[in-house]
């Protein structure tokens, strides 16, 4: 199920999404010339906007809607959660399986606020793709290359929703109800609500903001950059309509 809800968010988004309008035009030109042409002038259009910063910047910047941590928030949280942002796998220089770029992010920002707070942590993160489960190379990158040690390790979620749900039982059973939540800034409000639905209180702790730079005279132009943003932008869209539609 993982893997197919992946290959069907890869064709709607971009490039593919755009790619494959684009395709549907061209084999309908001869049969139905102007809807043809629209069609696949419709897919070039579209994929030239969601390359272009101008326009992804701003889609993006739309969901970072929830500010850094108060410290004075952080006050009465019992526990740091970190949610796992996917794997480096058999990296070469780690010889094995390690964290990926954006779980990276994270765990830096969690092992600051642990040491701030002195919070007990939490990592939670499964292998859906293969390998090793994320959680566990979280704790490993944590313990070694940050010095913090991690409480629980939660590895069997294969997605945010089940970060939540798998990760809930082992709180309550130490009799934490209310925790720091670390992920990007851009998948907070997603994560808010699974957290929420799972009975925990969860105080927003966002890092990793994409969209804090200004706009350049460049960023008029299509790029591999304007692309990625335009990609996450509308990918967490897409997911906080399959949240609202399958909640509870």
């Amino acid at each position: 199920m993982f893997l197919l809800k992946k290959i069907l968010t890869a064709l709607v988004l971009p490039p593919a999404g755009p790619l494959l309008l684009a395709a549907l035009g061209l084999l309908l030109i001869r049969r139905r010339p102007r809807l043809g042409r629209t069609l696949a002038w419709s897919g070039l259009v579209l994929l030239w906007l969601l390359a272009t910063p101008a326009v992804t910047k701003p889609m993006l910047a739309a969901i970072e809607d929830i500010p850094p941590l108060d410290p004075a928030r952080a006050k009465s949280a019992q526990a740091i959660v970190v949610l796992g942002g996917g794997s480096y796998f058999a990296a070469p220089e780690y010889g094995g399986d390690t964290v990926s770029r954006w779980s990276l992010e994270r765990i830096r920002y969690a092992a600051r606020l642990q040491r701030e707070t002195g919070l007990p942590l939490l990592v939670t993160g499964g292998a859906p793709l293969g390998g090793v489960a994320e959680g566990r190379s979280m704790q490993a990158a944590l313990e070694k290359d940050f010095g913090v040690k991690v409480r629980w390790v939660e590895e069997a979620s294969a997605d945010t929703r089940e970060n939540a749900r798998l990760s809930a039982p082992l709180l309550r059973e130490a009799g934490i109800r209310r925790v720091l939540l670390v992920t990007h800034a851009w998948h907070m409000q997603r994560a808010l609500g699974e957290f929420s639905a799972a009975g925990l209180e969860a105080v927003a702790a966002p890092t990793g903001y994409e969209t804090t730079g200004p706009l350049t005279a460049l960023d008029i132009l299509p790029g591999p950059g304007g692309l990625w943003a335009g990609r996450i932008a509308l990918n967490e869209w897409l997911g906080r309509l399959v949240q609202r539609v399958t909640s509870p």
